[in-house]
């Protein structure tokens, strides 16, 4: 899949726990568009680190392997699908 939305979390992080059910949404409703890569930033600090994510949540849209967009906090389901549609 072409187009890819890295969701870089942790389980302490109350935002995340907020967003988790909108990103698991998404990922069913945009099946087949779409593919939601989730990276556990306390399991997973090598990629944490090459992406550069100071703050989670954070979200990285990725088109043909390269970033086209990046977004980081609480959002409304409408508004993170809006974001993502944009990009694809």
């Amino acid at each position: 899949m072409a187009v890819k939305v890295l969701d870089f979390w942790a389980t302490w992080c109350p935002p995340c726990n907020v967003m988790k059910p909108t990103i698991e949404e998404l990922e069913k409703e945009m099946a087949g568009k779409v593919e939601f890569v989730k990276y556990d930033v306390d399991q997973q600090g090598e990629i944490t680190q090459k992406y550069a994510v100071m703050s989670i949540p954070t979200y990285i849209i990725e088109k043909d392997g390269k970033e086209v967009a990046r977004a980081s906090g609480v959002r409304s389901k409408e508004e993170f699908k809006r974001w993502v549609e944009e990009n694809l």
